[in-house]
């Protein structure tokens, strides 16, 4: 495939899950990860999984940097380009339309049920990649208490999830060091 192609191919497949997907970027992980793994094979389900970790633990939209992530992977600069402007286009637009009627049809009765339908749904979608990413963690006992550990701080209390992020990568990286040198001993 020419370089122009790959380029309009990821500008296109960014472009429909940015236009397809409600509920943000949690919601667009399953569409992305099939997309680009399943259907045009561009990287792989580790790829994914670490795309996504990456993705989670730099500033902005989760989407947004995945989706800059997978196009550097399959094209460099360019492929980060087109598909982050794929997937951002797409919600700039939908975003302008809907705020100059929104304050318009927001009280109408049906259209507080649409969105009522929208969560429900986003939250199907946020529950499969929740599910799809736990298959491919490691499944060790130290990975369940940082799950969990980090979920009920994340779930229960106010401390900010940066620094929830920001311990399980230290913890993950005292981890290894420590299990390194079990290993040398």
């Amino acid at each position: 495939m020419s370089k122009h192609k790959l380029l309009w191919s990821l500008f296109c497949t960014f472009f429909r899950i940015g236009a397809f997907t409600f509920g943000g970027g949690y919601a667009m992980i399953p569409l992305i990860q099939t997309e680009t793994v399943e259907k045009k094979k561009w990287i792989s389900d580790n790829d994914i999984l670490e795309i996504v970790a990456i993705a989670e633990s730099t500033p902005g939209p989760i989407a947004i940097n995945s989706a800059t992530f997978v196009g550097y992977k399959v094209a460099g600069i360019l492929g980060s380009v087109c598909a982050t402007l794929g997937v951002v286009i797409p919600s700039f637009v939908i975003i302008l339309l809907i705020s100059a009627v929104l304050k318009e049809f927001a009280h109408l009765t049906p259209v507080k049920y649409a969105f009522e339908g929208i969560r429900a749904g986003v939250l199907a979608l946020v529950l499969k990649s929740l599910v799809k990413m736990y298959k491919q963690v490691p499944k060790k006992v130290f990975s369940h208490v940082v799950l969990a550990v980090a979920f009920i701080a994340a779930a229960f209390t106010d401390v900010n999830i940066i620094l929830v992020i920001a311990c399980c990568a230290l913890f993950g990286v005292l981890h290894s060091f420590f299990m390194a040198g079990r290993v040398k001993k």
